[in-house]
């Protein structure tokens, strides 16, 4: 059965007449759509990096702030959307700019909690570049928090990874922590 078949059943499970003119076409839409979302599970950090590594001397640290997300709750499949910072401590190598956000993306793509997505990137920017330290803060708001069960409209997430020089540096991660801010 395809994704689409899934979907016709899915939709006349919920009641509707999934021959409806306005439904017709709803279920290769939302299959089309589910699997852009979660996209990420065709990718690898190999191809999203594309050896976008370059030689520094630069020991300083590199941040990237306000990288919007989107992702789904693997507990209800409904979507968290939110923004990540990065940061890492180059030691020898920088990363393309644009490859912080590819990592973010690609993790992000698939069915997550935040909690993993956090350490997912942190360590993922850690194996490429080889960092001397890498973190990562995540602030989310949950639609499955905000949408049903509690319905708490303001409410947010915020989950943080630290390694190497930021865990062990309270220096470090304060400067981090205060650039995020």
């Amino acid at each position: 059965m395809s994704l689409e078949q899934h979907y016709t059943a899915i939709l006349g499970q919920l009641g509707e007449d999934v021959t409806r003119e306005g439904l017709l076409d709803t279920p290769k839409r939302a299959a089309k759509a589910m699997q852009y979302l979660c996209k990420g599970y065709q990718q690898t950090l190999e191809e999203v990096t594309n050896g976008a590594l370059f030689s520094s001397d630069n020991s300083e640290m590199v941040l990237v702030k306000n990288i919007e997300l989107y992702s789904l709750c693997e507990h209800h499949i409904l979507p968290f959307i939110g923004k990540a910072h990065v940061a890492y401590l180059p030691n020898g190598k920088v990363l393309g700019l644009s490859k912080v956000a590819r990592i973010v993306d690609m993790y992000a793509r698939r069915l997550q909690i935040q909690e993993n997505l956090t350490r997912e990137i942190a360590e993922a920017v850690q194996q490429v570049t080889d960092a001397a330290g890498v973190a990562v803060v995540i602030e989310a708001q949950h639609m499955c928090m905000m949408m049903r069960g509690v319905e708490k409209q303001n409410s947010s997430m915020v989950t943080s990874v630290m390694l190497g020089q930021f865990r062990e540096n309270a220096a470090t991660r304060s400067e981090f922590l205060g650039l995020v801010k």
